[in-house]
């Protein structure tokens, strides 16, 4: 059976088949490769610290280097996806993580250690962007937006396993083996995708390459569509308004405050996966207690994220966001307080993922809603852009404070007071489209 080309106009799927819940699920592995990848630097801070007498601020670079090649592979690689395809392009980001990682284990020092970080973020930031859009395109309208939450928890649940295996591989090896681990995990991520991941849908109606005809139709029947006659004609695009647009006197204030809302959650977001192991290890706790510390950060999330998603098809959204932000800043006071009373230390951590997955859960849905169509993916950008460069100043800018004398206690509750400035920031926003 074949339907016309106007049948599948952008290809609206009704109905999902095993073979579209594999593709998501690979999609979902792939995401926790980012959960590890991210935190693997600060299950290891404590030993990589010890091994080669680290300042705070080499720390600090260590674990914003991560970030910068996360931020470059973004921008640098993830849009040739669009001329050699999605599914070419994250083997080629799996191939460039799985290299970073294994040189990783063989760093001799950390300047080496530090620009193999970048190299590994490359990897990471061109692959999350081509595996996000499958994911999308490969979920039909009714389950679209479970699909993408799906795909969004294997970050905390990549950073949680990820966690529970370093702890385990620490107690008998060093530090570099937990690279090495991270290593194997990408490798096997290759036939993965080779075996169970689809070229992306879009990709073959706009770049057309040869036998796109003929590969649709395959993906097709496997997602027991009808066949098509011929190829749709390609999608028109949307005319470019660039970044001037954000800052007419209609959406200037939008902007701002967007941008300092993902700013602020992001750098304290950074400083509470990137330094709570360490800094409990120098409060008084062990290094297996401080790992675990920062494994229930990601647990909370798992959970925060979950709860956040059901909870915001009931209640508005930016105050639903705007009390993730009060909850996480109170939970980190509170954690500071605890100290190393493991009985209050550890439940209040867990709150704190919670809480700031799900006030990331609520930012991510607010940045489209609050720009109008014609500057929506404009102002996502900007919006996402700056609240990166917070990721990356905040490792680097905590480690001079640790230099400088600051008790991992003080340092809570000052970086508590950006949650409190980005709370004030996304009740100010008005949202400009329709949740």
């Amino acid at each position: 059976m074949t339907v016309p080309t106007a049948a599948y106009s952008n290809l609206t799927l009704d109905r999902m088949s095993p073979f579209q819940w594999v593709a998501i699920g690979v999609c979902i592995i792939l995401n926790m490769l980012d959960g590890f990848d991210v935190m693997v630097m600060a299950f290891t801070a404590p030993h990589v610290s010890s091994d080669w007498s680290l300042s705070g601020s080499e720390l600090g670079l260590m674990l914003s280097a991560g970030l910068v090649g996360m931020a470059a592979g973004s921008l640098l690689l993830a849009p040739l996806a669009d001329r050699f395809g999605r599914r070419t392009m994250i083997l080629w980001c799996l191939v460039i993580l799985t290299l970073g990682m294994a040189s990783s284990a063989l760093a001799n020092n950390a300047w080496q250690l530090g620009l193999l970080r970048v190299f590994t973020g490359l990897g990471i930031g061109g692959m999350l962007a081509c595996s996000g859009v499958i994911t999308a395109e490969y979920a039909s309208a009714r389950y679209r937006s479970t699909a993408v939450a799906l795909q969004a928890t294997g970050y905390p649940v990549g950073a949680t396993i990820g966690g529970l295996i370093a702890t385990l591989i620490l107690q008998h090896f060093s530090w570099h083996a937990v690279f090495l681990f991270g290593a194997l995990a990408s490798l096997l991520c290759i036939p993965l995708v080779l075996l169970l991941l689809p070229e992306s849908l879009d990709f073959l109606m706009s770049r057309r390459p040869a036998g796109a005809l003929e590969r649709l139709n395959g993906l097709l029947q496997r997602m027991r569509q009808p066949r098509l006659e011929v190829l749709p004609p390609p999608p028109e695009v949307a005319p470019r308004t660039g970044y001037g647009a954000l800052f007419t006197p209609q959406l200037r204030r939008t902007s701002l405050l967007i941008a300092a809302s993902f700013f602020l959650h992001m750098f304290t977001f950074y400083f509470v996966l990137s330094w709570t192991p360490k800094l409990l290890v120098q409060g008084g706790m062990s290094a297996e207690q401080g790992i675990t510390g920062g494994v229930l950060l990601n647990l909370g999330g798992m959970l925060g994220g979950s709860i956040f998603g059901w909870l915001a098809s009931r209640y508005l959204l930016t105050r639903l966001t705007a009390g993730s932000f009060l909850l996480a800043g109170v939970s980190m006071a509170v954690f500071a307080m605890a100290g190393t009373h493991l009985q209050l230390a550890f439940p209040t951590a867990f709150v704190i993922g919670m809480a700031l997955f799900g006030s990331m859960a609520g930012l991510y849905g607010m940045a489209p809603a609050v720009f109008d169509p014609t500057v929506r993916t404009t102002g996502l950008g900007w919006a996402i852009g700056i609240g990166r460069i917070g990721a990356i100043l905040s490792p680097m800018t905590v480690g001079v404070m640790v230099d400088a004398g600051w008790q991992p206690a003080n340092l809570y509750y000052l970086l508590a007071l950006p949650l409190v400035l980005a709370m004030v920031a996304v009740l100010s926003i008005r949202l400009a489209a329709p949740r």
